[in-house]
């Protein structure tokens, strides 16, 4: 049982920045892996960024690298994503999930159904 509530999106000019948080409850110790996912009208499920809870590795998507940085707060109960110089096509419904698996391969952390927990989502929208 782990609940996932994300906040800290909303509406911002291209350049602009948001941090988002996703506060995580529960039995979060049987947590290995979190991450922040994205979905844009008419677009599949994309991971952004994720981080192993154990160890501190952080995995970004190639697009996101440089701009986003995750990271956890508050004893690792709280996930953020700092978003600097933001575009339109960042535009989107962010996710927090969080993962049982111990180990995720390869591009494996950035795929949905590795996740077995999902926050409601927050919208991000970015203006030109």
């Amino acid at each position: 049982q782990v609940q996932l509530v994300e906040s800290g999106g909303g509406s911002v000019q291209a350049g602009g920045s948001l941090r988002l948080s996703c506060a995580a409850s529960g039995y979060t110790n049987r947590i290995y892996y979190m991450a922040w996912f994205r979905q844009a009208p008419g677009k599949e499920r994309e991971g952004v960024a994720a981080v192993y809870t154990r160890g501190g590795y952080r995995y970004y998507a190639d697009s996101e690298k440089g701009r986003f940085t995750i990271s956890q707060d508050n004893g690792k109960n709280t996930l953020d994503l700092q978003m600097n110089s933001l575009k339109p096509e960042d535009t989107a419904m962010y996710y927090c999930a969080a993962s049982k698996n111990v180990g995720l391969y390869g591009n494996s952390w950035s795929a949905p159904y590795e996740y077995n927990y999902w926050g409601q989502g927050t919208q991000v929208t970015v203006s030109s």
